[in-house]
């Protein structure tokens, strides 16, 4: 069974924002991965926490174990003002999970979708 880690905002963390529909749809991600038979483990990081104490997380939760595929999500690389934090989150997981591969999402519930192609390239890779 495929491991897989979601990196992502917790949409109850961000200021002026309606949380219920992006819940709604990572718990639908959610059960699609389980569905397709993938190991799914969430993070979501706290939008205030941004900087110092998210990427200790980050690191902290990389290091715990290894996995076949870390999840980007759109909430953190589609804003342009997040960049910074794109390119931190992306330099963790290639530094502490050099060996899974990494995918980026449209949403939240088409994450299973993604983490299936990406492990496709990789098996690809590998041969």
């Amino acid at each position: 069974m495929p491991t897989v880690l979601v990196i992502g905002f917790d949409p109850h963390t961000i200021p002026g924002f309606d949380p219920d529909a992006v819940a709604a749809a990572i718990e639908l991600g959610s059960r699609h991965a389980a569905e397709l038979g993938l190991a799914e483990e969430l993070l979501l990081i706290d939008f205030d926490g941004l900087g110092g104490a998210a990427q200790a997380e980050i690191a902290a939760k990389l290091q715990e174990r290894s996995y076949d595929c870390v999840v980007v999500g759109g909430g953190i690389r589609k804003q342009p003002e997040l960049l910074e934090v794109f390119q931190q989150v992306v330099n963790l997981v290639h530094w502490y999970q050099p060996e899974a591969a990494i995918a980026f999402n449209s949403g939240p519930s088409d994450s299973p979708d993604w983490v299936l192609k990406a492990l496709e390239q990789k098996r690809q890779n590998n041969r």
